[in-house]
């Protein structure tokens, strides 16, 4: 025995400790919050619940009331342009108007929760919502799936009257072109718009133009001029102050800062601040920053592999800084007054809408994403760290320890190791309390979540590292990473995993066939297979390995050396093949090449299917199975029984 002050701690392996946080806390009381917002004292966001099959509900917080669901029931407040979707609502006042993600509709609703469409039936989607009340009308980012060909996306006007469901051409197309388009953003005044356009092979972070143009009589955009951006330079998230200028992201130099456009020049407001001021742009209508009363601009900036608030004056005659506040995971930010509203998350607070008031950084959670209650001495606070990596370079990553206040590991035993990263592949690792890593970390396991090289926070040059490199910086990171805690003494050489989804399922599997660093391997919804990846994934995203391998076709050897699926002779440990079979970003078929490749060679491996989930599973049964699997399958590998009731593994293959 041990002694923790004066409670007593029990050896016991580690992997085996009983722990508080059962599979099922990761959706008993738990919502996905997304799109916080006011309108005038109301407070409005999305919340995604598990237990209703993962749609999202749009809730309104009024003041003296308590949170009331706003969206008619059975409605999924979603859309799928770009398969992401975001901006799939539009509220101000009794004006309300929500995406249906089943039908990919727009619906006006009433008071009573009644859905009125106000979009015709079709292979549309919309996203991106922006209402221009003053015309009766609403701005919004089209997908049409009509053609032959890959889909047309532009920017268009649907009468809130809801003529345009008899006649279609009452749709008004307001920007078209490109091959992409985004932030509608009308002038306070109504008399102009702003608007983000980029084509293939970019994706909106690797450049894009920001234009403005006046607005004729009919509303339509005249002349429209680029202010900021081009094709080689992030640009993102234009947004009109309350005196006319036009506030928009831009990344000319070394950090995406702000820019204020007067309507004659763009000036920086962020020169010299080591911080980005936008995050990569997956999902619609972002908000990394607002106006206060006096002008002030109060804007999310993340740098170090976090975020911070900062305050921000446009004279620039005070120079930028940072509130006192504890979160180090913001978004969703809108600003009112001296208050502002953000999804806020913190390494021993879970994900949360906020206020926060803007003179005294005082601040106050209005709904919370879990209402899981941990003990102190149970969470694992992430750690950042740094270690050395290939090229003599630095990568990053935050280090979670084992922790319990009842149970301890053998003396000389170190504990397993679970290396995963974040998907996108430009994202950056989630620095809030999440359950997914403490059930794993409350029974002994150690967790390091990799922000690997083309990771955000960290600025320009380091997020261009992944350019024509992915499949090695992202592996070479992951396999520093793993042996740089094994040389700390904090992890068990011969029992080091690796997982993740989308695209970090993808450094997973090359990590399981290229790499010889760890015994198991888990991935969800993972990629293979480069080569059908570029033929079968979505609009989006269908150029985007151009940047971050090479062209296609004038490359595909390089795409089949990448491929893990062509190198199954590789795979030498244990797999866990976790798949949805909606998803349209990475189709099933691509986590069936690798479950067959597995089978071929006699690998151990279980593959689990999950029917009605697409690219990130949202219901609950799913949440719980995945967990539960993920848990007993480590056990299995690593010699240890985890002190729960699991189901049984369907193991294809020889069992660990």
């Amino acid at each position: 025995m041990t002694t923790n002050g004066a409670r007593e701690r029990r050896v016991a392996p580690h992997g085996s400790w009983p722990s508080p946080i059962a599979p099922g806390a990761l959706v008993a009381g738990v919502v996905r919050l997304a799109e916080s917002r006011l309108d005038g004292d109301d407070v409005t966001w999305l919340e995604s619940r598990p237990a209703d099959g993962g749609r999202f509900t749009l809730v309104r917080l009024r003041p003296g009331a308590p949170p009331a669901d706003v969206s008619p029931a059975g409605v999924n407040v979603r859309t799928r342009v770009h398969e992401y979707g975001g901006g799939a609502y539009a509220a101000r006042g009794d004006v309300v108007v929500v995406s249906d993600f089943a039908t990919g509709r727009l619906l006006r609703v009433g008071a009573d929760r009644t859905a009125t469409p106000i979009t015709p039936e079709g292979p549309f989607r919309f996203a991106d919502l922006e209402l221009d009340a003053a015309r009766g009308r609403l701005l919004a980012v089209r997908e049409d799936h009509s053609g032959p060909g890959e889909a047309v996306n532009t920017i268009v006007a649907v009468p809130l009257d809801g003529r345009a469901v008899a006649d279609a051409s009452a749709i008004d197309v307001l920007v078209a072109g490109s091959d992409f388009v985004s932030s509608p953003r009308l002038a306070p005044d109504g008399a102009r718009l702003a608007w983000l356009r980029w084509d293939h092979p970019n994706l909106p972070w690797d450049g894009a133009e920001c234009l403005v143009a006046d607005l004729d009589a009919a509303g339509r955009p005249v002349a429209p001029r680029v202010i900021a951006g081009n094709p080689a330079t992030w640009t993102a998230q234009p947004r009109w102050a309350p005196d006319g200028s036009l506030v928009v992201a831009s990344e000319p130099g070394a950090w995406i800062g702000l820019h204020r456009w007067d309507g004659a020049r763009l000036a920086p407001l962020t020169a010299g601040v080591a911080a980005e001021f936008a995050e990569p742009a997956w999902n619609f209508g972002h908000a990394a920053f607002g106006f206060s009363a006096d002008g002030t601009i109060a804007a999310i900036g993340r740098s170090g592999g976090r975020d911070r608030l900062w305050r921000i004056d446009p004279s620039g005659a005070r120079a930028p800084e940072t509130l006192d506040l504890p979160f180090t995971e913001l978004g969703w930010l809108a600003v009112r007054g001296t208050e502002a509203i953000a999804i806020g998350a913190a390494p021993t607070m879970f994900r949360a809408v906020v206020r926060i008031d803007l003179r005294t950084g005082a601040w106050t959670v209005l709904r919370r994403s879990s209402e899981v209650e941990l003990d102190p001495p149970v969470v694992a606070a992430g750690e950042p760290v740094a270690f050395p990596t290939s090229g003599d370079r630095t990568a990053h990553g935050i280090l979670y320890r084992p922790t319990s206040p009842t149970h301890t590991g053998p003396a000389g035993e170190l504990p397993p190791l679970v290396v995963t990263s974040h998907g996108g592949p430009t994202s950056a690792a989630y620095t809030g309390l999440h359950l997914p890593v403490q059930l794993l970390t409350s029974r002994g396991i150690a967790v390091l979540d990799v922000d690997y090289g083309g990771s955000t926070g960290y600025g320009k040059a380091y997020r261009k590292r992944l350019e024509g490199t992915w499949g090695l910086t992202d592996v070479d990171d992951c396999v520093a990473g793993a042996r740089a805690m094994v040389a700390r003494g904090l992890a068990d050489p011969a029992r080091l995993a690796i997982e993740g989804g989308s695209a970090s399922g993808y450094t997973t599997l090359c990590a399981l066939a290229f790499r010889d660093e760890f015994r198991a391997g888990v991935s969800y919804f993972g990629i293979g297979n480069l080569e059908t990846f570029v033929a079968e994934t979505h609009k989006f995203e269908s150029r985007y390995l151009e940047r971050l391998v090479g062209p296609y076709p004038a490359e595909a050897e390089r795409y089949r050396a990448r491929s893990p699926i062509f190198h199954a002779d590789g795979f030498s440990c244990p797999v866990l093949v976790l798949q949805g079979l909606d998803d349209r970003v990475v189709p099933p078929t691509e986590a069936e090449r690798i479950v067959a490749a597995l089978a071929a060679k006699g690998i151990p491996h279980v593959y689990l299917a999950f029917e009605g989930e697409d690219h990130g599973f949202r219901q609950a049964a799913s949440i719980v199975r995945s967990a539960q699997a993920e848990l007993a399958f480590y056990g299995a590998v690593f010699g240890f029984a985890p002190a729960d009731d699991l189901p049984p593994l369907p193991w294809r293959g020889a069992r660990p």
